[in-house]
């Protein structure tokens, strides 16, 4: 996404505060998908190409879903979500700055992100 000069995407991240405060995509905007209708918190065209992301994809499915219904027509689910960008080594800001760290959602889904990217200060 960051390497296109043409794919400038709104990017939304459906992940609870807590999460996106770890972390998050450069630029993310994080929404919250239970307490305001997605409608609402959306001023972007009907056209405008959007990415949304979470941890491994469930959550950001289900808002793609509902964008996609309320007419949104260039709405993208980022595949494999947080975890996979994160294992690939891609980069997340933490704070307005660099990190390597990643919320691990709960214990179940935490395993799909490596552990370096979990441990304070541990690097592989």
């Amino acid at each position: 996404m960051g390497d296109s000069e043409e794919f400038h995407p709104l990017v939304l991240d459906a992940r609870s505060e807590e999460e996106y405060a770890v972390s998050h995509l450069i630029g993310a905007r994080r929404i919250d998908i239970n307490s305001v209708p997605i409608e609402q918190v959306l001023k972007a065209s009907r056209n405008q190409a959007i990415v949304i992301y979470c941890s491994i994809g469930y959550r950001s499915a289900k808002v793609v879903q509902q964008l996609q219904h309320a007419g949104f027509n260039q709405v993208f689910n980022l595949e494999g979500g947080l975890f996979q960008w994160a294992n690939e080594d891609r980069p997340l800001v933490h704070a307005g700055q660099p990190t390597q760290r990643v919320h691990p959602y709960n214990a179940v889904w935490g395993v799909l992100i490596e552990r370096r990217h979990t441990e304070p200060g541990r690097v592989e």
